[in-house]
């Protein structure tokens, strides 16, 4: 029965495509633009749209366009897009797809429209692992908006009671040494460990050449650089006792932005693009936080990992797949784009020649917030940024990790680190 149900779904959603795609047989509105639609799930990312296309306009007289953008809740989106391309009917010409998921469009015959060649142009200018993650075979089918550079926004504040200098951690060592003096000056705990989400766990690994999955897809979950972080997480709350589990569960807890906002602990371990969240809920804390690389593991290893994202693409079914890529490329290649990434969306963006650009500097909510030499941290770690090895098992590991791995072993400890991590590896191999 459930099969059945399924099929005629799957019938009932084509047949609904099917419809959307006929209605769409004009490409050109009243006043001469050509039509591109475009899909996302994000709002932010709408208005970030809006002002490219108007942008392009501007600036391309003969080229004009008329943006069509069509924002749908998370998975919904996602699962139209895909059923969409698999039924070679109904696709947008542009459609965002966020990284957990990219894995799911490459599979068989991507049908999505290769971008190598407006990638090449800029490559030198490019953080490469933010091609990577959304290439297959050499060729590329999605074009970020960020670097996502996993950091540590400390507050100074603390610090400064305990008598610590940042710029003095330089490894995780140091971290731990550090933490013990803020400690024991401050009775505050130096940073939390999400225990719902990944952010304290992965990119960790990450930085030593780590992973869930290995190049071809095969689960590593449980392999000893991964015990070893895991047990490293754990000691800080439980040996150490300079960390504490995120109130809450996990760093996007309102439980975690009250007591972050209180001044609650000396640091917290997330990647760039969460900035927003704390001039969005931690207000309290303007002028108090600042940005630093992370701890290396040894002297001269990494001090960042790229983490989260999403991939813009062109569908094969555009009727202008040129003009489509001429604006994505526009929108999220070009130095213009790139600075309004940061402008208008506070994301890292993956051109770091526009790094150091005067525009990255001028005044805005996140400068006022973090201090100008934002960007004098990403400069200074360009080329230690590591992304993710991105596979159809992704999600599903993601998702265990949040779930039972790190709730398991750091917040109930009914397991060991080394219990939880070869357990979930066992199921996700099956």
């Amino acid at each position: 029965m459930r099969k059945r149900l399924g099929f005629l779904l799957i019938i009932v959603l084509s047949w609904t495509m099917l419809s959307a795609g006929c209605s769409r047989a004009a490409d050109t509105s009243s006043d001469g633009k050509t039509i591109l639609t475009l899909w996302t799930f994000a709002s932010q990312h709408v208005e970030f749209y809006e002002k490219m296309a108007e942008e392009w306009n501007n600036r391309h007289p003969d080229k004009r366009i008329e943006l069509r953008i069509e924002m749908y809740p998370f998975n919904e989106m996602h699962n139209k897009l895909l059923l969409s391309l698999y039924s070679k009917v109904g696709a947008p010409d542009i459609a965002d797809i966020e990284i957990g998921k990219f894995a799911n469009y490459l599979k068989g015959e991507p049908q999505l429209v290769p971008l190598n060649d407006i990638v090449e142009p800029v490559k030198d200018r490019l953080v490469q692992s933010r091609i990577d993650i959304y290439s297959r075979d050499g060729t590329v089918y999605g074009i970020d908006f960020h670097v996502g550079a996993t950091v540590i926004f400390y507050n100074k504040e603390i610090l400064d009671q305990a008598g610590v200098d940042p710029d003095q951690i330089n490894t995780w060592e140091d971290f731990v040494a550090a933490g013990k003096q803020v400690k024991e000056k401050t009775g505050k705990p130096m940073t939390t460990v999400d225990v719902t989400e990944f952010f304290a766990f992965w990119p960790l690994i990450i930085q030593q050449g780590s992973d869930y999955l290995d190049q071809s897809g095969k689960v590593i979950l449980d392999n000893e650089i991964n015990i070893k972080t895991l047990t490293f997480l754990y000691d800080l709350i439980y040996n150490h006792k300079i960390a504490i589990p995120a109130p809450g569960g996990g760093h996007h807890a309102e439980e975690y932005y009250g007591f972050m906002n209180q001044g609650g602990a000396a640091s917290v371990i997330m990647p760039m693009w969460y900035m927003g969240r704390f001039t969005d809920f931690m207000p309290d804390l303007k002028g108090k936080m600042i940005i630093r690389p992370l701890p290396a593991w040894e002297e001269g290893g990494l001090r960042s990992a790229g983490m989260g994202g999403t991939g813009t693409v062109v569908t094969n079914q555009s009727e202008h797949p040129e003009l489509a890529k001429e604006f994505l490329s526009f929108a999220k290649l070009s130095k213009e784009g790139n600075i309004k990434v940061w402008e208008i969306l506070g994301f890292d963006p993956i051109r770091w020649d526009v790094w150091d650009e005067p525009e990255m500097k001028a005044p805005n909510k996140y400068t006022e917030y973090f201090g100008k030499g934002i960007f004098d941290t990403l400069l200074e770690v360009k080329d230690e940024i590591n992304s993710p090895n991105i596979g159809e098992k992704t999600p599903l590991v993601n998702g265990v990790v949040g779930s039972s791995v790190l709730y398991h072993a750091i917040k109930t400890r009914e397991k060991t680190p080394s219990e939880a991590l070869r357990e979930a590896a066992v199921r996700l191999k099956q």
